[in-house]
């Protein structure tokens, strides 16, 4: 069997019938890419990749408990998929017993097309966004600016097959589009973003005549102190920072104390109001434009996620409702620990504020304060508070009576998200976004942008 022309079904089903563990999860990735890059105003690389990875999972139990090995490896050919079993299996017999051992899944219905060949991308997919960046080079070029950047697509194909009987197949689009212009003279820079799914809905040309306006503010540069300013968050920034607060949103730490979702004294803060504002962060694996896996795929245990829910149905979740918070995130085995619901981790996120205004009526409205571009560099500094510091990036605007007066210096800031939403006194419209520090990781968001009263900037930064 040469696993370069194989069905990945079929590795899962050999990988399965090779198992001698008491139970086993097979997982197969295939993976294409497209991508463009950019520079100058002028196409510089473009290329197609393909990839598969295999995942086995063996369990097997023993007078203690049941323990768990998992072992992945890309590129596996026929002769690598015995030993990579038996790899799996050795480490389950080697491991002690698995503190979120469950029962493997069961019941969930066949995926109807687990059988058929996997999915692909290929440079068509750019068919009418090619063209369409050539014309925004034009423009550009023109207007006396460059455009730097990239687009990439990527479809995955996973198939996931278990000795209980499960057989399921979800196939994950993803697209990025990142633009940056700048000056000739590299003084001045401003930068967009989109996610997509397939680079029918997103328009280089559109992005070029806003980063044009974003640069025209520019010209004027103002010198502003660190402190506390009224700050208008764009969507991308809501997202990098409610990404963040929800990978720190599992139950079982929160109940263990550890986390800014941990009551003072004990117990979670379940049900405590953490907005004024009546928001709702949510998601659900059937949210059009942002569909994600319907099922648990799990290639390793973590806080938040264990290898023997694979499988698992994902429902739609509301984590935060009305401004309360009503979920944390759960395994099978942590939701039995603290008597939670069990709520699979998310793959996409969605907050809906009530809000129907742009970011551009929202700035309209201003008296004065800071627009922002986005955020770069978020690391988390005290995991109690989830107070996180980073840098703004590609631009920091001064509004006054309504009108963009100016670019300002970038800052370092120090805020939690969790924080921010008691504060934010103003929600605008919830639009699809790209979280631009997490794009390589997760890029499935809608927000509204925030208005915070009294933004946190800790210092001045002379970062780009």
């Amino acid at each position: 069997m040469s696993t370069s022309r194989t069905n990945p079904h079929e590795i899962v089903e050999r990988a399965l019938e090779l198992s001698t563990a008491d139970g086993c999860v097979v997982i197969a990735d295939e993976e294409s890419t497209a991508n463009l890059r950019w520079a100058g105003n002028t196409l510089t690389t473009n290329g197609v990749t393909r990839g598969r990875t295999l995942t086995v999972i063996a369990t097997v139990d023993g007078k203690e408990g049941t323990a768990s090995g998992v072992v992945s490896r890309s590129a596996v050919t026929a002769a690598d998929l015995e030993p990579l079993v038996r790899a799996a299996e050795a480490a389950a017999r080697g491991a002690g017993p698995a503190e979120d051992a469950q029962p493997l899944v069961t019941g969930t219905p066949s995926s109807p097309d687990f059988t058929d060949a996997p999915a692909e991308t290929s440079s068509a997919v750019f068919a009418d966004f090619a063209p369409a960046l050539g014309e925004a080079f034009a423009r550009a070029r023109a207007g006396g600016r460059e455009l730097y950047g990239f687009a990439n697509h990527e479809l995955v194909s996973t198939y996931v097959g278990t000795s209980t009987g499960l057989r399921l197949r979800h196939d994950q689009p993803n697209g990025t589009l990142e633009l940056n212009a700048k000056s000739p003279d590299r003084q001045r820079s401003a930068w967009a973003g989109r996610s997509t799914r397939d680079f029918k809905d997103v328009d280089p040309t559109v992005l070029d005549a806003e980063l044009a306006v974003r640069l025209g503010w520019a010209e004027r540069k103002i010198d502003l102190p660190a402190g506390r300013y009224e700050t208008l968050l764009p969507p991308t920034a809501v997202a990098d920072l409610l990404i963040y607060q929800m990978w720190s949103a599992a139950a079982r730490d929160a109940v263990e104390g550890r986390t800014v979702f941990s009551k003072p004294g004990g117990g979670t803060r379940l049900g405590e109001k953490l907005s004024g504002l009546p928001l709702t962060l949510r998601s659900d694996p059937n949210a059009p434009g942002l569909e994600s896996a319907p099922f648990v795929i799990a290639h390793s245990s973590g806080d938040d996620a264990s290898v023997f829910d694979n499988g698992l149905p994902v429902p739609a979740t509301e984590w935060i409702q009305d401004g309360r918070l009503a979920r944390l995130t759960t395994t099978r085995h942590s939701a039995a620990m603290t008597g939670m619901p069990v709520s699979p981790g998310f793959g996409n996120l969605i907050l809906d504020g009530g809000g129907d205004k742009s970011l551009e009526e929202m700035v309209a409205a201003t008296e004065r304060g800071l627009l922002l571009t986005c955020l770069w560099y978020i690391r988390e500094v005290d995991p109690a508070t989830l107070l996180l510091t980073g840098l703004t990036r590609d631009g920091v605007y001064l509004v006054e009576n309504g009108q963009v007066v100016g670019e300002v210096n970038n800052f370092r800031f120090n805020e939690s998200p969790v924080d921010l939403l008691s504060r934010a006194s103003e929600a605008g419209r919830t639009e699809k976004t790209l979280p631009r520090e997490w794009s390589d990781w997760f890029t499935r968001a809608a927000m509204p942008a925030l208005r915070i009263p009294d933004f946190n900037m800790s210092s001045v930064s002379k970062g780009v």
